[in-house]
């Protein structure tokens, strides 16, 4: 039996990252281990990278590289050209100079965000402003374009490691090798260490994320379809989902109400604005009854 209304100190928690509170015992017994140096300098030949303690730090070294001026631009594009950026970016460039959502004569540098997981289409046509290019991947880490060219483009290219893997800290900052990168100023020594073993702890599972990931949007997916809302992102062949975003065309239901109702169940959530879509959680720990629970709030609300 599923609980719709428990004590409000009793709730869920379902967050859009997979980390949950008990994967802190699991990472504190995990021995010291650095094969995540080793994947990323597979996976990124000929580049270097630089662990963060998360995106935003990953952002803004990116962005000091340039030397931004108050009146300078940062054009920021995304997958599906919604005016919806998360403050988490804004906020960055914002510490620099102004943005801006169209390339134009005042554009120093690009920012493109593969949002939710899904890469940015024509991604090595920007080349052709001959700008710099700053790729934000943080919820596409696995995600691959037809073309493979997703974090390959970037000058810079930023992973957000909680967005894709069950922890409280840590990205990485890619780049090239002739650009010297300031390294992290860790709160604590062991920060890095923790980040290493951790990050290398999960990515032994790609295969399995990948599946279970796929698996869930499936599964809400179908779930959802039953109760009138289609998918606002069709799940293309290599995209691994950050969200799993489904529209609402009723314009009697108050999406803001949605997004209230739905954490008030314990389910982390947002309206996507300038769209009547939505997202919620689609990670690799869901299993069939959360699906299932998810589907019984959304339905309850819309009753």
């Amino acid at each position: 039996m599923l609980i719709l209304n428990p004590d409000p100190y009793l709730l869920p928690d379902y967050k859009i990252s997979p980390f949950t509170t008990a994967d802190i015992h699991e990472h504190m017994r995990l021995p010291d281990d650095d094969t995540a140096d080793t994947y990323f300098a597979t996976r990124f030949p000929g580049r270097r990278f630089t662990y963060t303690i998360n995106g935003r730090s990953a952002i803004n070294k990116a962005l000091s590289h340039y030397k931004l001026q108050k009146h300078d631009v940062v054009t920021i594009l995304t997958t599906t050209g919604n005016f919806y950026v998360s403050g988490c970016v804004t906020g960055e460039i914002e510490r620099y100079c102004r943005w801006n959502r169209e390339v134009d004569a005042t554009t120093k540098v690009i920012l493109v965000i593969h949002e939710f997981g899904y890469p940015y289409p024509q991604l090595e046509q920007l080349r052709a402003y001959n700008l710099p290019i700053i790729e934000d991947v943080a919820y596409a880490f696995f995600s691959e374009d037809a073309n493979s060219t997703i974090g390959k483009v970037g000058d810079f290219v930023v992973y957000s490691f909680p967005k894709m893997f069950p922890v409280q800290i840590g990205g990485v900052l890619v780049h090239n090798k002739d650009v010297a990168v300031e390294p992290e100023r860790w709160e604590h020594p062991r920060m890095l260490p923790y980040i290493r073993k951790v990050l290398s702890f999960h990515l032994a599972k790609k295969a399995e994320i990948i599946a279970n990931r796929l698996r869930s949007y499936n599964g809400l997916k179908m779930r959802l379809h039953a109760l009138g809302f289609e998918e606002r992102l069709p799940l293309e062949e290599g995209v691994v989902p950050g969200v799993f975003m489904f529209k609402v065309p009723d314009e009697k239901t108050d999406l803001k109400r949605m997004r209230d109702y739905l954490f008030s169940h314990g389910i982390q959530c947002s309206v996507f604005y300038g769209e009547r879509a939505f997202f919620i959680p689609v990670h690799q720990s869901l299993i069939g009854v959360d699906l299932d629970y998810f589907a019984m709030v959304i339905q309850s609300f819309s009753k």
